[in-house]
Formats: C-alpha cells, structure tokens, sequence
C-alpha cells in the first residue's frame, strides 16, 4: 500500500483538496488548542511543562507528559467548540458520502466535540471505549494530600472516548456502499462484528522507542479501528493530525492506503522515519478476546479478558 505524509497546517491544506476525497478519516487532535503551539512545544521538549504537567513518578512508574485539560476556561471552551465546527466543516467537504470518523477525545471535551462536530453537518455514531489503565487522575489535592487522604480530585482514568461520526449517506446504506464503498463498519470476521468496546494497554516502550511523541496511541488499537473504517477494505484514511504516524503506520500494516498531515516540523520528521518501523513492528498478532456483560440483581457487569501474542519480524 501507499501512504503520503504532508508537513502543513491541516486547515489550510484541507481547503485545497478536492471534494469526495477521502474514505475515513481517523484522528487523535489538540484539545487545548495550545499545548502544540511553538511555544508550549519548547518548553515541553526542554522538560518545563507550560501547560504540560510533567509529572513524577508514581508507584515505580515513570508518567508521561499531559495537557492540563483542566485548566481551560470558557473562553478557552468557546474557541475549541469554534475551531472544531470550522474543521468538521473543512473535512465534511473532502470525504465521500457515507465516510466514517474516528476522533480521540477525553471526557472533559467530547461533548464539545460532539456539538461542534454535529452543528458542522456530521452525524454522530456512537463511541468506542478504549480500555486503558493510566496514570491520569486518581491524585490527592494538590499541596494538600495529608489534609485530605482520602479524596480524589478526579476519577483514575480506565477508559478513553473515541468519538464515532458520519458523513450523511447518499440513500440507503446498501445504496451508498454500491456507489461510494462506504456508510458501515468492517466486521471483525463474519461471525462477528466490530464492537464499541476494546481492551488495550498503554503504548509499548517498544514503540515509543520508535516515535517519542507524548500522544503515541498503541498499534494494536489502532490498527483494529483502522481495519474497521473502510467497510469493503478499499479506500484512502487521512490523518490531519498525523503526530507520531501511529495511524499511518496501523494503515500501511492492515493494507490501507493512507495520508498524513502534521504541522509541526519536528513531529513530521519522526513520523517520517518511524512509520515504516512502526507498521512492520509485529509479524504475528494473536489476540484471544472474551468481553461478557451479566446481570447482577439489576446491574450490568462487563468483564474482559485478553491474551495477546507478538511475534517481531
């Protein structure tokens, strides 16, 4: 397959492409909408935070940098919600009918998203739940954690949100994949079909070592979620917030063809290297995955259980 990477400022590029472009588009952006300005970026890259909490290690592990997501004010949402309808509009014009969006989020911002993306023209699909323990949240209030042992700030994160949206079909589904390739999600096998809940785990050292950008999500979701973004397997993904390529790479591993878009210079050099390592990392890929939900006396337990084989190349 083919994929093609572009050093440029998303918006800008966008609205010089052609209309009907694109099959998927599969995306993890900025939230604050200033933690990957030059200037947060510097002090990032020299270990001062900014808006990054650069955080200690805890319990024998090291954390990795986080935009402060909690700090934004107001104005600061009014600007996201306006940022994010402008660019839902952008890429609304340049996929196909039908076309699936696939958007990281967290759950201080994706109901802004979501309103911004849907007053654009987008419709949303749902979400998937990316199961994921992390370091976030789970802290004492600061500078007063033997005042109040016993309170947690926020809650430990154990999931992140993946925003699903689509382009407003041309007829009926079936109408639409005959026409356009696309309006549905690709089954994981015939016997059974992409679901909105996937166990995962933080990004493997392995591939950091590959691509050191702080907001690398792991092969092996992406490429699941990949897969599953072209209905009948044809089509072009695009990125317009490429980072560290982990989408590209996920696309070039599972056959897609795919394009790039990053604005920052030294994050599009890594990309450039690290992609074809990233896409080759793993030749064998066995997943064995049980995800149940029971009742109990009116509530509903989800339990899951995944064994995972790697093989390199």
């Amino acid at each position: 397959m083919t994929y093609r990477l572009y050093h440029d400022d998303c918006l800008k590029w966008l609205d010089e492409q052609p209309e009907n472009s694109f099959e998927a588009i599969i995306t993890d952006p900025p939230y604050g909408l200033k933690e990957y300005s030059a200037g947060e970026q510097a002090k990032l890259r020299a270990g001062r935070g900014g808006v990054w909490r650069i955080p200690p290690a805890l319990g024998g592990h090291l954390r990795s940098p986080l935009p402060r997501f909690t700090v934004l004010n107001q104005q600061d949402f009014e600007e996201l919600y306006a940022f994010f309808c402008q660019w839902g509009t952008k890429t609304l014009r340049v996929v196909v009918p039908g076309a699936h969006l696939f958007i990281a989020t967290n759950t201080f911002l994706s109901h802004i998203l979501s309103i911004a993306l849907t007053d654009a023209g987008w419709e949303k699909r749902g979400d998937v739940a990316r199961l994921v323990q992390t370091l976030r949240g789970g802290d004492r209030p600061k500078n007063a954690e033997e005042e109040f042992p016993d309170v947690t700030v926020i809650p430990r994160s154990a999931w992140e949100p993946w925003g699903i949206f689509r382009k407003p079909l041309e007829g009926r589904v079936q109408d639409n994949l005959r026409k356009w390739r696309t309006g549905g999600l690709r089954r994981d096998s015939a016997e059974r079909p992409f679901t909105d809940v996937i166990p995962d785990e933080r990004t493997p050292q392995r591939e950091r070592d590959i691509v050191a950008h702080p907001s690398l999500k792991p092969q092996q979701f992406m490429r699941k979620i990949v897969r599953a973004s072209l209905p009948l397997g044809e089509g072009r993904i695009l990125d317009p917030f490429m980072g560290g390529g982990s989408t590209i790479a996920a696309a070039e591993n599972v056959g897609y063809d795919s394009v790039g878009v990053e604005i920052d210079r030294q994050y599009y050099e890594m990309a450039l290297a690290g992609i074809p390592l990233l896409a080759s990392l793993y030749s064998e890929e066995r997943v064995s995955e049980s995800i149940e939900i029971t009742s109990n006396g009116g509530s509903y337990v989800l339990s899951y259980s995944q064994e995972r084989l790697f093989t390199d190349v």
